[in-house]
Formats: C-alpha cells, structure tokens, sequence
C-alpha cells in the first residue's frame, strides 16, 4: 500500500483557494505566450469563430482564475462572459484588470487571439468590457443559464476525488442550455502540485480516456486532442493538456 494509499483525500473544499499564489502562478505560466497557450489559444479560437460576432448572449468561464486569455477569446462571440471565480485572490486580481487596465504582458495573448478572430473588439481592454467577474463556485450554478461554457485547468486541479471531479465536469455541462456549446482544456495525467514553493494543491490525474468516460454520457459531438508536454514550463508532473469540445444534448 503506498503513502497515496493510506493519506486522506484531499477534495475542493481542504484547499484554501483565497490564498491561491496569484504573482507566482502568474510568473511561472503567463508573463509570455508559452507554446502550449498557442496550442490552447489555436484551438478555442477555432471553437468561438464557429459562432458569429455577438451571437452568444450569455457565456460562462469556470472557475476563471487569473487567466484572461479564455476570456480574451469569447469576446468576439459572447456579449457577456461571466467569469465565475471561488478564490478571493484571484477575484481582486480579475477586477484589477477590468478597472484599472490589463496587465501589459497580456497584449501578446491579445495579439495572438484577435490574428486568429479578427471579429474580436480592437483592444484588450475593449474585449474586457464583457467580462463579469462572478464570486462562487460551481455549486451555485443554475441549470441551463449559458449558450456556451468554458472550463480550463479547474476540473482535474482542485480536487483528488475522482467522484468530485466527475460532479464538477457534470455541473460543467449542465451550466449550458440543451445545445449549448462547451470547451476545455486538462492537464493530462497531472498530480497534486506546487506552484513555486508554496503549499500541495489537490489534482486529479486524468487522460483520454478519463475524459471520455465522464463526458460521452452527458455530452453529444465530443472531440477531445491533444498537446504535448511544455518544456518551458516548471515542471508540474502533468505529461501535456487534453482539449475538449462538446454540446449538451438538444434533448
């Protein structure tokens, strides 16, 4: 019996996600365009071109974190983009860049992003202007609110319970209405993990087939591909990302 074996199991709610380390996790992963983000930026822009400009009233980032790229990228489509957030932290530091101005070193995501989708607003700060950051969590979503949802790096990274992953991608799914649109992004295969050298946040190792087994039941058209590992990045035990598009079911 290992070590893992015998520990209790960390879920969502034994992290203290006020404290998330918004400047470390910022240094280590957003202060330059990795080729992983282009990887991801490639494949949701593809995604939100589906639609044409302004015709997604309503749409959901989860758990948004400090990342403004997925946010950057639903600006075209999306009208409003709710930008649903638990930690207290990451919050402050989404309002900061929607009232005092984004940080420059998104302007290279933004330049990137809006080459791909040139129905995206002419500045950052514009394409901004449609975000709402939401306090919550996922327990709190009503069924069905959203034309379109996005989820990146949330699902696999808060909890070591398999279960409670399965319940968050299910709430996931069902923050769209029926024919509502979804994209992700995973860490594939990532462990429990530090960000500089704070505290273990909980993970939950997943892959493919992990992805299949949760989503085929509750989703039609899934496509899940995938990224190779990103060297340039601290090393977080993960073997790449995984990238999911899916609709709920019509009926």
């Amino acid at each position: 019996m290992t070590a893992r074996d015998t520990a209790a199991v960390r879920r969502n709610r034994d992290a203290d996600w006020d404290a998330w380390p918004v400047d470390a996790y910022l240094a280590e992963n957003y202060r330059r365009v990795h080729p992983c983000d282009r990887g991801v930026i490639h494949h949701h822009s593809a995604f939100y071109r589906r639609f044409a400009p302004g015709t997604l009233a309503r749409t959901l980032e989860l758990g948004a974190g400090p990342n403004l790229y997925p946010l950057m990228l639903a600006a075209g489509a999306s009208r409003r983009i709710d930008a649903l957030e638990p930690g207290a932290a990451s919050l402050a530091y989404l309002r900061r860049q929607l009232t005092q101005g984004p940080e420059d070193s998104w302007e290279s995501f933004y330049a990137l992003a809006r080459a791909l989708d040139p129905a995206l607003p002419a500045t950052l700060a514009e394409a901004l202007t449609r975000v709402h950051p939401v306090h919550g969590d996922a327990a709190g979503l009503p069924d069905g609110r959203y034309d379109a949802a996005s989820m990146n790096f949330v699902a696999e990274s808060v909890t070591e319970d398999r279960a409670e992953f399965t319940a968050l991608c299910d709430t996931f799914v069902r923050a769209v209405r029926p024919g509502g649109q979804l994209v992700a992004a995973f860490m594939e295969r990532m462990p429990s993990y530090r960000i500089g050298s704070g505290p273990v946040w909980p993970a939950c190792p997943v892959d493919a087939a992990a992805l299949r087994a949760v989503f085929a039941p509750r989703t039609t058209a899934l496509r899940i591909s995938r990224l190779a590992k990103d060297r340039t990045l601290p090393e977080y035990g993960d073997t790449g990302i995984l990238l999911l598009t899916a609709a709920r079911p019509a009926a």
